[in-house]
């Protein structure tokens, strides 16, 4: 009996929290009015139900139904919920549950249920139609929920009239639906919760705000990714005192920063991130009482100084996420007071100084990202434990670290070792993110006690020590890893199984050992695999192409693997592929259709021992945008499949022995920015189609091949041409008076612009190209874009310099030398003030030198020996830094720098005595100094100087490389880096 009585208890309780939509009571048996039913089978009948939802809905107990819920007194419908609980976008769906959606239309029975208060169809498909307008007469409707459920077209104006709607969420998906007026939206007086994200808001101005004032009970208002824009600084008088939660981001408002924010003292959630806001954030948003979430990310122009802003109160924020903005300073003690802190996100600003030890005080704090700053030092002694904490360790619950991409230094901590082992004390951690620091000393192996960790990234820092099976101990949960780019020795014996299943493993730059490390044979997740320049040798083995069909990633360059390539590469769909730079000889191997990139550089591969030519069936890969089979020993001609490559952007054939002609295929390459075909034994004409139809072709290396006939005029039509290289072959012919009409070499090119193909950060493909100077071969590639070079040398081209050449403001580098060019260099030379290096040796030109050589401030080589020029030399300005060798050959040139008197009286042609062995000490010693500062003025002149002694080359390049690591440049084309030929 005590037992019926405690059950009958429970129902009670149940029936007094559960109210009308669960209790039916007994006088009607879960019977629904006649009309009721009817609306109900009518709205059923509309509906396709693949799973078969709706099996319950049958007799006429409709109150027992599936999603049905009525009132217990008098048993009218109220309720109808049919969201799909297994919405096909969730992490939880399998392949039965997709078909959960129920579809169809809606019918217009639904206004019969006259009591119905709740209708939620969310996450279904409804097969694009519109929003019912009779929704609208659904009187007594409280909640209404239509997000993602297919809808498409205009929102009915006839939901404003449902004047008693609480709750209203018709979210969208890629803008299906939309709204030309948000009128409506007044008459919903009693709402609370208005979400429209996604709903296409463009017609819409800023002054929604001013009806949104109307709504005084408005509790949450989410306006995501609406497409709104304009200022939001129109609302002056601020009656939304309930407002709550508010979320506009991914939208364009700006410019400015909505201030009004401050006086809303009910606010718990602000989010407006990824807009256009812009000025400074004002620091009053510290002292608004509630707030809890904070999201002003991704507004480039918004700025504000941590210092300040950080110093106010804060007093409930729980996350605060400024990311991505202009916000700069220091980050002040006073941090540690913001106690409920659980996420911090200030990365990508101009953070600077150190990380205050106060932060030790933030025990809730999971996660804590402050990469890509300007931050110094080290990491503050928080690290260590702090007694505010229980239990009394560091961050206790902390998830995620990252600091990457700064300048911390965590030498000359009090914890032994540059990077403290007190990090395996954080027990929770699941990403740590430490890489692109200057971070030295060892990897704890304490890390292998973070049980939780599924990413630990310190990549690109300046670590060493040897890499044990302890820093892995109880990693069983890591999926990424990367160590590249220090000078670890990753010591891990022959047998040891690895604890994980890593999907992205980087140790490029690690000492991996002499042979394929053999526990790689477990992983089978991995998809992105960087083992580069790891001191690797010897054949790759056999199994490892059992699990490399998921890699999307492989990079094994710059190793001394030898022997040959399987046949067929088995890697994944759209992978990146770079075996350049080893010992591997045999056939190109054929890689899957869909391969993006492939290096197969600086290797001996040649088909010798059968055709050695490119294989035609390399036309199946049509999504390749590089292709990279310089340096190697290929043999036949170009196939014209490479012509079917319509993605292709870069091919490099440069450095074999490839023969025939420019496949006429090739003019489908419409997307093609660089074509090297260097050094083989190519011949037949430049084909008068390659002036057609390349936007974007920056870069033609046809050197030292054995092509004829005359130089294209159609070349000009190449807008983006900024190197032309057709030195060493057997063109005849002028040089086509058009090539003035090159746009890309009219204008100085002052940006640098990394020439990287790939998707994955730090190992992307850099395009690099030797150019020739002074008869020596240097290889570009970082400042490659900055570059603009004429090589035409060694042909047997003829007729003059014509003066359309001199348009070509923003040349660098010409080199006629080696023709049968004749007659004078054009008067205004002194237009080409970007130019660096000009060779016009061993041709037939005549008359004299101009005088505007003097002031090409930035020319640092010049070759005019072995021609007919006559007359003085005009020896000032900036000739004054070239010796004889420069003007040798001439019998009818005399003065300075020759030991050749012109014939006036002992004075040279520049007005100055003659006479003695040298003209050191005569030359006024300011004047060389101002002509160091002209040369100091580009990035290109070191270059070209150092071109003359090249023991100086390897040092002035790493300086450079170094230079631009160090200013931040590293961020935007952080690589492994690779010598292309």
């Amino acid at each position: 009996m005590y037992k019926f009585t405690v059950l009958g208890l429970l129902l009670a309780v149940v029936c007094v929290v559960t109210g009308e939509y669960v209790c039916n009571g007994d006088s009607h048996l879960g019977n629904c009015s006649k009309s009721d039913l009817e609306a109900l089978f009518d709205f059923k009948n509309g509906l396709n139900d693949p799973e078969n939802r709706l099996s319950s809905w049958q007799g006429s107990g409709c109150c027992q139904w599936h999603g049905i819920g009525c009132n217990n007194s008098t048993g009218a419908v109220i309720m109808i919920d049919l969201h799909n609980p297994y919405p096909i976008t969730s992490e939880s769906s399998s392949s039965r549950y997709g078909f959960w959606n129920l579809s169809g239309d809606i019918s217009p029975s639904l206004p019969k249920l006259k009591s119905l208060e709740h209708l939620d169809l969310s996450l279904n498909t409804f097969n694009d139609i519109s929003i019912p307008e009779f929704l609208g007469s659904l009187k007594n409707l409280r909640y209404l929920n239509l997000s993602k459920a297919g809808f498409s077209g205009l929102i009915p104006a006839s939901l404003g009239n449902i004047s008693s709607l609480q709750f209203l969420d018709v979210s969208t998906e890629f803008a299906s639906l939309s709204s030309d007026s948000l009128q409506w939206v007044a008459g919903l007086v009693s709402l609370k919760h208005l979400a429209m994200n996604e709903v296409d808001l463009s017609m819409i101005d800023s002054g929604f705000l001013g009806i949104m004032n109307r709504l005084s009970f408005l509790n949450e208002l989410h306006l995501s990714g609406c497409q709104l824009s304009g200022s939001i600084l129109s609302l002056n008088s601020v009656n939304v005192t309930s407002l709550s939660v508010l979320d506009l981001s991914f939208n364009s408002f700006g410019p400015g920063f909505p201030v009004w924010l401050v006086n809303i003292s009910s606010l718990t959630y602000v989010d407006l991130s990824n807009n256009d806001l812009s000025r400074r954030i004002p620091l009053d948003l510290g002292e608004v009482p509630n707030l809890q979430y904070l999201n002003l990310a991704g507004n480039s122009n918004l700025s504000v100084s941590y210092y300040q802003l950080l110093r106010r109160s804060w007093k409930k924020i729980q996350v605060l996420n400024l990311a991505s903005n202009k916000a700069h300073g220091k980050l002040p003690t006073s941090i540690g007071n913001m106690t409920s802190l659980t996420t911090f996100d200030l990365s990508k600003n101009e953070v600077k100084g150190g990380i205050p030890s106060s932060i030790g005080k933030l025990c809730s704090l999971k996660s804590f990202d402050l990469s890509s700053n300007n931050l110094t030092g080290s990491l503050p002694q928080f690290l260590e434990g702090t007694q505010d904490c229980v239990p009394n360790r560091p961050f206790p619950s902390l998830m995620y670290l990252r600091l990457s991409n700064n300048q911390l230094n965590l030498n000359y901590n009090l914890i032994e070792g540059p990077i403290p082992a007190s990090l395996g004390q954080l027990s929770k951690l699941t990403n740590v993110g430490l890489g692109s620091n200057e971070l030295n000393g060892t990897l704890p192996d304490s890390f292998g006690q973070l049980s939780g960790l599924s990413t630990l990234d310190v990549s690109s820092n300046h670590l060493t020590g040897f890499i044990s099976e302890a820093h892995f101990a109880k990693l069983s949960k890591l999926k990424i890893l990367h160590l590249s780019a220090n000078s670890f020795v990753v010591n891990l014996s022959s047998n040891w199984i690895p604890p994980f299943q890593v999907r992205n493993l980087g140790m490029g730059s690690c000492y991996l050992g002499l042979s394929f490390p053999k526990w790689l044979r477990y992983q089978k997740e991995v998809r992105y695999l960087d083992f580069s320049n790891a001191s690797i040798s010897g054949s790759i083995p056999d199994w490892f192409w059992d699990i490399s069909g998921n890699l999307s990633l492989l990079n094994v360059s710059f190793n001394e693997l030898e022997g040959q390539l399987p046949n067929f590469l088995n890697v994944a769909p759209f992978a990146d592929v770079d075996f350049s730079s080893n010992l591997l000889e045999g056939l190109i191997p054929l890689p899957v259709v869909e391969i993006e990139l492939l290096d197969l550089s600086n290797n001996q591969i040649s088909g010798n021992k059968l055709t050695g030519s490119i294989p035609s069936s390399i036309e199946n890969c049509s999504y390749l945008k590089v292709l990279d089979l310089g340096n190697n020993n290929l043999s036949g001609v170009i196939p014209d499949a490479l012509g079917q490559l319509l993605q292709l952007q870069s091919l490099h054939l440069n450095n074999n022995n490839l023969k025939g002609i420019i496949p006429p295929s090739f003019k489908n390459l419409s997307s093609l920015e660089t074509l090297d075909l260097g050094n083989n034994s190519l011949s037949g004409n430049i084909p008068l189609w390659i002036g057609d139809g390349f936007p974007a072709l920056r870069i033609i290396s046809l050197r030292s091949n054995a092509f004829s006939g005359e130089i294209p005029s159609k070349l000009s039509n190449l807008s983006s041409l900024q190197i032309l290289d057709l030195a060493e072959n057997n063109f005849t012919g002028t040089i086509p008076a058009s090539l003035g009409d090159l746009k890309a070499m009219a204008n100085e090119q002052k940006i640098i612009q990394y020439l990287l193909y790939g998707k994955y950060r730090g190992l992307h493909y850099e395009e690099s190209l030797i150019i020739t100077l002074k008869d020596q071969s240097l290889k570009f590639n970082k400042i490659l874009s900055l570059v603009t070079s004429i090589d035409l040398s060694g042909n047997n081209l003829n007729g003059d310099i014509l003066e359309s050449i001199t348009k070509l403001s923003g040349l660098v580098v010409l080199n006629l030398s080696r023709n049968h060019i004749t007659g004078g260099i054009p008067g205004n030379i002194s237009n080409l003030h970007q130019l660096s290096s000009l060779d016009l040796s061993r041709n037939n030109f005549t008359g004299e030198i101009p005088s505007g050589f003097s002031s090409l401030s930035f020319l640092s080589y010049l070759n005019l020996s072995n021609n007919n020029f006559s007359g003085a030399i005009p020896y000032s300005g900036q000739l004054t830094t070239f010796d004889a060798s420069s003007f040798d050959g001439n019998p009818g040139l005399c003065g300075g720098p020759l030991n050749i008197k012109c014939e006036n009286d002992g004075v040279d042609s520049e007005g100055r005595v003659e006479g003695g062995k040298s003209n050191e000490g005569i030359i006024d010693k300011w004047f060389y100094l101002s002509v160091g500062v002209g040369f100091a003025a580009g990035i290109l002149v070191p270059v070209l100087v150092i071109s003359a002694r090249s023991s100086w080359v390897d040092s002035y390049f790493g300086m450079v490389e170094k230079f631009i690591d160090k200013s931040g440049l590293r961020n935007l084309a952080d690589r492994h880096g690779r010598n292309k030929g």
